[in-house]
């Protein structure tokens, strides 16, 4: 093989992090206060609502599905969570039991959907999206509804220098991606992901492994929406808003292909979101045109779709030849 057939190779393996090394490295000269441990730390803590949400998409993702309802899950879970807390005097555990159960009966019925009715996950949960978003709205009457006194401290809580949610999310991270890695479902569901009609074929539970990696995706969005409610100190209709739009760039950015079977959920989600974290934090601080944030941005996921697409591309055709030979 050439060199730069090597380079290229190289390229499309480990691109993700070659973009992610090339961004800290323009703002880390272009700018004095990019790369400072302050300025670290708070990366990390803004993106950490981010990386538990883009955690649970990921399971699904590995299925060859797909759920952009994530942000509106995000917002309907912390929204019950906030007003059982507000309106009727819960305690903040059972309150944040009751968000994450949301979550779950949220992500269920995408499931259910997807499995029972087979309608296709990108319809159903664009169709979910609208109506929990609508939910979450009338719940709260598109109304700013600030957290109590005594929970809105855990928003800045720390150990030592790192922010308590920042370990919070890449805990959960590391959890999601060790049941991938590590356990029988997980491992079934990257199966699923290469070749549906081979799983069911040999007696893989498709419809319950499909469903199950929904009610994940719900939970994690609950999570999720829950960080973010603490970060902002108050839950508003803006909530969760294209949440489940970057869930799925950091998705694709950090290597995990859309088309299912293929990625690593600890290096995909914690650089996917380090990478576009890093864009934001970065543009902010050399005072860019805040809407030059979208233009970068959308040219990095088009440049990471189309390594993914070469990816797949190449996996199908080698897939053909294959069984070429064995015919």
């Amino acid at each position: 093989m050439s060199v730069a057939g090597r380079i290229g190779g190289l390229l499309l393996q480990h691109g993700f992090v070659a973009v992610l090394v090339v961004v800290f490295i323009v703002f880390a000269v272009f700018t004095d206060t990019f790369f400072t441990f302050g300025n670290i730390v708070d990366m990390l803590h803004a993106m950490s609502p981010l990386m538990v949400i883009s955690a649970g998409l990921a399971l699904v993702v590995m299925a060859g599905k797909l759920d952009i309802s994530v942000g509106s899950v995000a917002y309907v879970a912390a929204s019950c969570g906030t007003l059982l807390m507000l309106r009727l005097g819960w305690p903040p555990v059972p309150a944040l039991l009751a968000a994450l159960s949301v979550g779950a009966a949220l992500g269920a019925i995408n499931g259910l959907i997807v499995v029972v009715l087979r309608v296709n996950p990108l319809i159903t949960t664009l169709g979910t999206m609208i109506a929990y978003r609508g939910v979450g709205l009338q719940l709260t009457n598109a109304e700013v509804a600030r957290l109590p006194e005594g929970v809105r401290v855990l928003g800045n809580w720390s150990v030592g220098p790192v922010f308590g949610d920042t370990l919070i999310a890449l805990a959960i991270v590391i959890a999601v991606h060790l049941l991938h890695r590590r356990t029988v479902f997980g491992r079934q569901l990257t199966a699923i992901g290469n070749g549906e009609d081979v799983a069911r074929r040999i007696g893989m539970p498709v419809d319950w492994l499909v469903f199950a990696a929904f009610v994940f995706s719900g939970v994690l969005a609950a999570v999720g929406g829950v960080l973010d409610t603490l970060q902002i100190g108050a839950i508003s209709a803006y909530l969760g808003k294209g949440l489940e739009f970057n869930a799925v760039a950091v998705i694709v950015v950090g290597g995990i292909s859309l088309f299912g079977g293929r990625g690593a959920i600890l290096s995909g989600v914690v650089l996917g979101a380090l990478v576009f974290e890093m864009i934001r934090n970065g543009l902010n601080h050399v005072g860019a045109n805040p809407y030059a944030y979208r233009l970068v941005s959308g040219a990095v996921i088009f440049a990471a779709m189309y390594a993914d697409a070469l990816k797949s591309g190449v996996r199908g055709a080698a897939a053909r030849l294959l069984t070429r030979r064995d015919a």
